[in-house]
């Protein structure tokens, strides 16, 4: 059994227009609590949680072993600037992130390459969602 997420994450998760087949990319993944409860969602369908820091991916890799074996659940270090989906990885029906400073105005300089390359990553008719509306919103990508 998962435990419980705090109230913001539980409103973000719950949010999300998620299906049991889709493909998801989290962005800014942390310790991966809104990566697993989402992968809990998901039946068929799997997540890729990434993040710049190490040691969120380590956090989370502990954590989310028994989705991680499942097959529901994949994590891997790297920046949303940098992020290219390897072969088995998308295209993503969905992509969402919470507090990702590259897309939330935080860091302007890397927003435009954060967003060109979730663009890439979505397959035709993926959304985009982010926080900052009420919990979500959805953004258009270019």
């Amino acid at each position: 059994m998962l435990p419980p997420l705090s109230r913001r994450l539980a409103e973000v998760v719950d949010a999300l227009p998620l299906a049991p087949h889709m493909k998801v990319l989290e962005i800014g993944c942390g310790p991966g609590a809104a990566a697993r409860a989402v992968a809990a969602r998901l039946g068929a369908g799997s997540i890729l949680a990434i993040d710049r820091s190490a040691t969120a991916i380590a956090q989370a890799e502990a954590a989310g072993a028994e989705e991680i074996a499942a097959g529901r659940l994949r994590l891997r270090q790297v920046a949303i600037e940098d992020f290219v989906p390897g072969p088995d990885e998308g295209p993503f029906d969905l992509v969402f992130a919470v507090r990702v400073g590259a897309l939330d105005g935080r860091h302007p300089e890397v927003g435009r390459p954060a967003m060109l390359r979730i663009a890439a990553a979505l397959a035709p008719g993926g959304r985009l969602f982010l926080d900052g509306g009420d919990p979500l919103r959805e953004v258009p990508t270019p």
